[in-house]
């Protein structure tokens, strides 16, 4: 390495006999070594500073690294916790009678019921709530029909009933007025004596 070159180029300038030399020789000599060494010392601290701006990046870098997987574990553990909810919660679809499967492929309509849809248990359970929603809006509609009819029909019954009640209570009247003419003319014209004529007695 320049370094070990230098380094070694003052050593032997040192420990070599130059009692002959030219002393502005030697000079030049060294401060030619000096001025390398100082290149070279510039040129090593230029490295180390590149060396721990380099350091400090790649901290930098893992440390956000680092981050942001601590925050993938802490997603992750929330996104668990929530789907662990999920399977735990009992919703009310859980208590509501359905058709059960065979009534389902018997009766709900053929896109309902795929062979698609038939391997998809999530697909299916909704599918097979949907198909109890519309059957028992149908229902409830079909309730509200008949009821209403019911109800014509007790009005109805209530007329008639009414009606009946009237014609009732008017022959009632009409018996008692009768009944009251009755007896005014009992009163008015005396009752017929019995016939004295003797019937013959055929011979």
């Amino acid at each position: 390495m320049a370094e070990d070159q230098a380094i070694k180029h003052f050593q032997e300038l040192v420990s070599s006999d130059l009692s002959n030399v030219d002393p502005t020789s030697i000079q030049i000599r060294a401060n030619a070594l000096v001025a390398r060494l100082k290149a070279l010392n510039r040129n090593a601290n230029a490295a180390t500073r590149a060396c721990k701006q380099a350091t400090t990046e790649a901290r930098h870098d893992m440390d956000q690294t680092h981050l942001g997987l601590q925050n993938l574990l802490y997603e992750k553990r929330h996104l668990e916790r929530e789907i662990d909810k999920c399977l735990q919660f009992a919703s009310i679809y859980q208590d509501v009678p359905l058709y059960s499967l065979p009534e389902f492929k018997t009766l709900a309509p053929p896109e309902a019921r795929s062979d698609d849809v038939l391997q998809n248990v999530h697909q299916l359970m909704l599918n097979r709530l949907s198909f109890e929603l519309v059957e028992r809006q149908r229902l409830d509609q079909k309730r509200k029909e008949l009821t209403a009819q019911k109800e014509d029909l007790l009005k109805h019954s209530k007329l008639k009933l009414a009606t009946v009640e009237s014609v009732k209570t008017q022959i009632e009247s009409l018996m008692k007025a009768a009944a009251d003419i009755q007896k005014k003319v009992d009163e008015l014209v005396p009752a017929l004596p019995p016939s004295t004529a003797t019937t013959p007695v055929p011979t």
